[in-house]
């Protein structure tokens, strides 16, 4: 069975290419932003690892994080930060959320993105870049 990847970024082209990366080795639920992605999550969907960017609309990344390492349902979902917003936030992201693995600034090799998933969807410790 493949794990289960949630992308949420506000940019239908970079949901796309996510989906389009990652489909062949996961299964990828796409949302438009944190509003949409907390919904799927509260109907009892898990994802084995999400990828989110801080700037959306309604719930950014931010306050995704915050709920996120505030529960206990999904506070230990690996998270990888993919924004542009990196890395002059990358230090504050460190230390305030136990569960982001990995913080990559926009634009990103797909490759790196594909071995940072892979790693720390084994559980390996990956570094932010």
């Amino acid at each position: 069975m493949k794990k289960k990847v949630l992308i949420i970024d506000d940019s239908k082209p970079i949901r796309f290419l996510l989906e389009a990366i990652l489909s062949k080795s996961y299964t990828v639920i796409a949302s438009q932003d944190g509003l949409e992605a907390m919904g799927w999550l509260s109907k009892g969907n898990t994802a084995d690892l999400i990828i989110t960017d801080l700037h959306m609309p309604n719930i950014s990344g931010w306050e995704l994080l915050e709920h996120l390492s505030g529960s206990y349902l999904y506070k230990d979902i690996p998270v990888i930060v993919l924004s542009g917003e990196v890395p002059a936030t990358e230090p504050a992201i460190n230390t305030r959320f136990d569960n982001v693995r990995v913080v990559m600034h926009k634009p990103f090799d797909p490759v790196v993105l594909l071995e940072k998933v892979a790693h720390t969807l084994s559980g390996q410790l990956t570094v932010s870049i």
